[in-house]
């Protein structure tokens, strides 16, 4: 009979447990290096199943113990706390939990991507910290400049060549004269360090055709397409749109009891918090650009407020994105142009050469066609303002999500050309 192991995993050692048909029991310590771990994996049967919890050094165990058992499982930390609460909490006793929920098949389990997204998130989660780092930096130079009196630079970059020739002729007290200097120079790595990212991230989103179709939506640039990307893996997991906005904690809480209403309340804020922080990012950027999503967007603010919007707008963003990656089609209203340009920024942050001066071919800058292509999203955006306003005009629906002499969904560009022409 197969037998269901737990591993409490901790970095110096792993607590064991062995479910055998029945309640669980202790079955010692390995210490978590690769050469105890290798003899522990070599004892096990080719019909075991292994659980531990999805901590730092999980993945590593996992590749260990993988090739001597059929299943290796990654539980989900606080799904499985919520499911198995004990009074009286040890490693032991947590390993014991382990099994059991095993051998029961009650692990929540937690997705693993393969190597390459795997790869992405490490380098995602490095640019945030950096952009992180780099923020505090900034906020402790404007920290002493508020100190001081000193106002703020008239340099739109306060620590671009013009804003740190400013901030040298500032008189300042000795320590704060060496704050301000070491911030400088802290700045100085930490781009330097953004640099050497921004390049790995770019070269491995290079010729990804879903980073290229995430790009055709408005805001969205290389990062916060290449972190979407790392974070969702494969699109197929989530079965429809609201599966993923829940994954992003894009949801808001509901609260509800017997009769009584719901009451939905603030953000959930599950999952990734570097997906919704770019979400938002891009929220803004799309909210000022012509098309659907600007219209969007002005509605929602009208009513609640920009920050609203600019969280309803993050929203909309995932649902696009689930829509794009899993019929593998373009944003319906992207603008050519636009996408263009990401592309060839792109380009260049993977290291590719830039052109040479004059005329090109296939110039990524042209003024007519950037007027041709912002007038037919202006038409769509005014297409979907139509379509909004009639359908709040309409009678109640008919069926299910069906509104009379209107389709129940965002237009084609073909038909958002035409409704937009029409008096």
């Amino acid at each position: 009979m197969p037998r269901s192991i737990g591993m409490d995993v901790h970095r110096d050692f792993c607590e064991i447990a062995v479910a055998d048909g029945g309640r669980a029991r202790s079955a010692g310590r390995a210490a978590t290096t690769p050469e105890d771990l290798g003899l522990f994996a070599a004892s096990l049967a080719p019909d075991d199943r292994v659980v531990l919890e999805a901590t730092g050094n999980a993945l590593a165990i996992a590749r260990i113990i993988e090739p001597h058992v059929a299943e290796v499982v990654l539980a989900h930390a606080q799904q499985v706390r919520a499911i198995s609460h004990a009074r009286v909490k040890t490693d032991k006793i947590d390993a014991r939990v382990l099994a059991d929920l095993l051998a029961a098949d009650l692990i929540p389990r937690v997705w693993v991507g393969d190597e390459r997204t795997r790869t992405l998130r490490r380098l995602v989660s490095r640019r945030r910290g950096l952009v992180k780092r780099r923020t505090q930096v900034k906020n402790e130079v404007s920290a002493v400049l508020q100190r001081n009196l000193k106002g703020r630079p008239p340099a739109s970059d306060p620590f671009g060549r013009k804003g740190r020739i400013w901030l040298a002729a500032q008189e300042l007290p000795a320590d704060e004269r060496l704050t301000v200097d070491a911030a400088l120079r802290q700045l100085d790595f930490l781009g330097e360090e953004l640099a050497a990212i921004d390049h790995l991230v770019a070269v491995e989103a290079q010729g990804d055709e879903d980073v290229r179709r995430l790009l055709t939506i408005p805001g969205v640039d290389v990062t916060t397409a290449v972190t979407l990307v790392a974070v969702i893996g494969d699109i197929s997991r989530f079965p429809s749109s609201r599966h993923l906005v829940g994954y992003l904690g894009l949801h808001p809480r509901v609260r509800q009891s017997g009769s009584g209403p719901a009451h939905h309340g603030r953000l959930s804020k599950q999952g990734s918090a570097a997906a919704r922080h770019v979400l938002v990012e891009a929220a803004w950027m799309a909210a000022a650009s012509p098309g659907p999503l600007h219209a969007f967007a002005a509605r929602i603010a009208a009513r609640r407020g920009r920050q609203v919007a600019a969280v309803a707008v993050a929203r909309k963003l995932s649902v696009l994105s689930w829509c794009l990656l899993t019929r593998g089609e373009d944003y319906a209203f992207a603008r050519p142009g636009v996408v263009r340009r990401k592309l060839r920024r792109l380009e260049l942050a993977a290291g590719a050469p830039r052109r040479r001066s004059g005329p090109q071919p296939d110039p990524v800058w042209n003024r007519d066609n950037d007027a041709a292509e912002r007038r037919l999203a202006e038409q769509a955006e005014r297409a979907y303002e139509r379509l909004v306003a009639d359908r709040t005009a309409s009678p109640a629906r008919v069926g299910a999500g069906a509104t009379p002499g209107r389709a129940s969904s965002w237009p084609s560009k073909g038909e958002a050309a035409r409704q937009a022409t029409c008096p």
